[in-house]
C-alpha cells in the first residue's frame, strides 16, 4: 500500500476545476518530484492532501487512513507536514521560537522534547544555528527557507510537502537547500516536492509527475522525464535547459 495515494481526485475553486481526475501515489521512503507550468494545479494538489482544500471528488489516503475532507490539524496529527510557498516565517518571532512553533499539534509533549527536537533541527540546519534568538524578518530567503523546513519537521511527519523551496533563492542556497532535502529523506522522511527549478528536483528525485491544467500528463523515472521532448517543449514552456542532464 502507498504510503499517499490520490484517486481521481477534483478540486475546484468556484466553478474553476484545478484539478481534473488526477491519481498518483508516493510510496514510503521516496523523494517525488510534481512538475508542471503555472496554473498546472501543483499547488492545490499540495493544497488538497493537507487539508487546506476539501476536493470535490475523488479519494485520498494517507498510512491507510481516508483524509480527503479532514482538517489541517488532523491531517498533521496523522503524520503530514506541509511547507508552502513563500515560507511565511513569523516575522515578529525568533527564529527559535518559529520552529517551536511548528510542534505546536504534539499534544501532551513536554517543552523539553520540543526544545531538544528544536535543537536537532539546528544540527540538520547548521546555517541558521546563529541566528536562533533573531527575528524572523532578519533572515534572507535562504535562511527563512530553511527555518520554514526546520518548522515542518518539528511535527515529526511521515509526510513533507514541499511547494517551491527554492523560488527566489540565490544559486548557493538552492543547491543547500536540496542537500537538505536529500537528507530529511535519508533519515527517514518521504518527500512530495513542488518545484520550478525541474533539473534540481529530478536530480533528488525517485519518480516525477508533469500536470498541466489540472492533469496528470505523463510520469516516470527522472531519466525518462528528461528525455522527453513533449515534457520539455510543452509542458514546461519550452527550457529544454531545465532538464538538462544534473550535474
Amino acid at each position: 500500500m502507498p504510503l499517499l495515494e490520490l484517486e481521481r481526485v477534483v478540486a475546484t475553486y468556484g466553478k474553476v476545476e484545478a484539478l481534473r481526475a488526477l491519481s498518483m501515489h508516493v510510496e514510503a521512503g521516496e523523494i517525488v518530484a510534481l512538475l508542471g507550468p503555472n496554473g498546472a494545479g501543483k499547488s492545490t494538489t499540495m493544497r488538497a492532501i493537507s487539508g487546506l482544500v476539501s476536493p470535490a471528488a475523488g479519494s485520498i489516503r494517507f498510512d491507510g487512513h481516508a483524509i480527503g475532507g479532514l482538517g489541517p490539524e488532523a491531517i498533521v496529527r496523522l503524520g503530514v507536514a506541509h511547507v508552502p510557498e513563500g515560507r511565511r516565517v513569523f516575522p515578529g518571532l525568533t527564529v527559535d521560537e518559529n520552529i517551536l512553533l511548528g510542534g505546536s499539534n504534539r499534544k501532551g509533549v513536554a517543552r523539553a522534547e520540543l526544545e531538544a527536537d528544536a535543537e536537532r533541527m539546528f544540527g540538520i540546519f547548521p546555517e541558521i544555528r546563529p541566528f536562533a534568538n533573531a527575528l524572523g524578518w532578519t533572515l534572507s530567503g535562504g535562511q527563512q527557507q530553511m527555518v520554514a523546513i526546520a518548522r515542518g519537521l518539528m511535527s515529526r511527519p511521515k509526510l513533507l510537502l514541499l511547494d517551491e523551496p527554492s523560488l527566489g533563492l540565490a544559486p548557493l542556497m538552492v543547491q543547500q537547500v536540496f542537500r537538505v532535502i536529500a537528507e530529511i529523506r535519508q533519515q527517514g522522511t518521504t518527500v512530495l516536492l513542488v518545484e520550478q527549478n525541474a533539473n534540481m528536483a529530478l536530480g533528488i528525485a525517485d519518480r516525477g509527475y508533469v500536470l498541466e491544467a489540472g492533469r496528470l500528463v505523463i510520469e516516470g523515472k527522472p531519466a525518462n522525464l528528461r528525455d522527453n521532448e513533449e515534457v520539455r517543449a510543452v509542458y514546461l514552456g519550452g527550457r529544454t535547459q531545465a532538464f538538462s542532464a544534473a550535474p
